[in-house]
């Protein structure tokens, strides 16, 4: 079977062919000992896999997505999950689709952030840039 998700705490700088330039970079921060909230990178073959399937997430993929997110639910009030979307690209080329940080965040959530993290501003501030970058990249506005 193909590993297809990797834990940040499972990279490091010399997978990026793997996990595309922004997750090895997040492996690395990870494994320096930087604040880096948990996460995980899904390969850049599971990219190329969803397009080979007609793109579709294919059950072996998605499978292993889920066995990483156990818990965590969009829009749970005690352990809420927030993704973040980027592109599928080994290397950021022009003309690549944005990062949308956040993406599971809305005012109830922000609520619970705020309270977990005891930093209501900082918790805000996530939300901002969440409808901000949605604003572009989706709604081109």
């Amino acid at each position: 079977m193909e590993k297809w998700v990797y834990m940040f705490t499972e990279g490091d700088a010399s997978m990026r062919n793997t996990l595309g330039g922004k997750g090895a970079n997040l492996a690395e921060m990870t494994k320096l000992g930087l604040p880096v909230p948990q996460g995980f990178t899904i390969t850049t073959d599971a990219c190329t896999q969803y397009y080979e399937d007609g793109r579709k997430i294919n059950d072996e993929i998605m499978t292993q997505i889920m066995d990483e997110v156990t818990g965590k639910r969009f829009g749970d009030k005690e352990n809420p999950l927030l993704v973040s979307v980027r592109s599928g690209a080994r290397a950021s080329m022009p003309g690549m689709m944005d990062t949308i940080l956040n993406l599971g965040l809305n005012e109830e959530v922000v609520h619970v952030l705020a309270e977990k993290s005891g930093n209501p501003r900082w918790a805000w501030d996530c939300y901002r840039r969440f409808i901000q970058m949605y604003s572009d990249v989706v709604m081109e506005v």
